[in-house]
């Protein structure tokens, strides 16, 4: 098995995840974004946005049916700790502590929140950060959208900060990277899995170029 990618802790391997899961080893958390199935890959994007033209983030089937349960099951089963974003899209087990992101959107045909399922035992916990096309939180430091359905790095950041015992970060899902980058800015170990070498290529000059205004 060869990683696509793998420097400073960090590795990127290209393929499906149901057949790379079994071979690695069992990390302390899962943090990721499968596919919900609502079919944002197929240039959905673009009939969106009221302040400006939507990007296109071109006509891909990546998000054309749901993440396999079991598949979802397997990496749960590799890790100790889950963070499942799209949790409401999927069989999971009851849980006390759902993450809600509010993306803050305003007037706008996207989702006020997204949410993400934990097995994690406390209360609901929210994080509040805008997300709006070319609106964003920090806007003194913009990051570059190359993904449908890429999450802020401030959200990836604070997922990982709940689990305070965490070393190892799998991402079976891991798309543009961010979960990845947002692991090694908090000096953590990872792996990610991407079925389409577009966004291996992406997430790896994300990591390569991360002290570059690249994202």
């Amino acid at each position: 098995m060869t990683p696509y990618y793998q420097h400073a802790g960090i590795t990127i391997y290209h393929g499906d995840c149901r057949e790379i899961m079994p071979m690695l080893p069992k990390c302390d958390l899962l943090l990721t974004d499968p596919p919900y199935g609502i079919g944002e890959a197929a240039g959905k994007n673009k009939s969106r946005g009221k302040l400006a033209i939507a990007k296109d983030y071109g006509d891909m089937n990546w998000d054309n049916v749901p993440a396999n349960d079991a598949d979802l099951f397997l990496a749960r089963q590799q890790t100790t700790s889950q963070i499942i974003f799209g949790g409401n899209y999927f069989s999971l087990p009851p849980s006390s502590c759902w993450l809600v992101w509010d993306k803050v959107n305003g007037d706008s045909d996207f989702a006020d929140c997204e949410l993400a399922w934990t097995n994690r035992k406390s209360a609901v916990r929210m994080f509040r950060w805008r997300w709006n096309g070319m609106l964003q939180e920090d806007m003194s430091h913009k990051e570059k959208r190359v993904h449908p359905t890429q999450k802020p790095l401030a959200l990836m950041k604070w997922c990982l900060s709940l689990f305070h015992d965490t070393k190892t970060v799998l991402d079976p899902y891991c798309g543009s990277g961010t979960t990845l980058v947002a692991a090694k800015a908090m000096g953590l170990t990872s792996i990610g899995i991407e079925r389409e070498e577009k966004y291996c290529e992406i997430a790896a000059k994300r990591l390569i170029q991360e002290v570059f205004d690249f994202y």
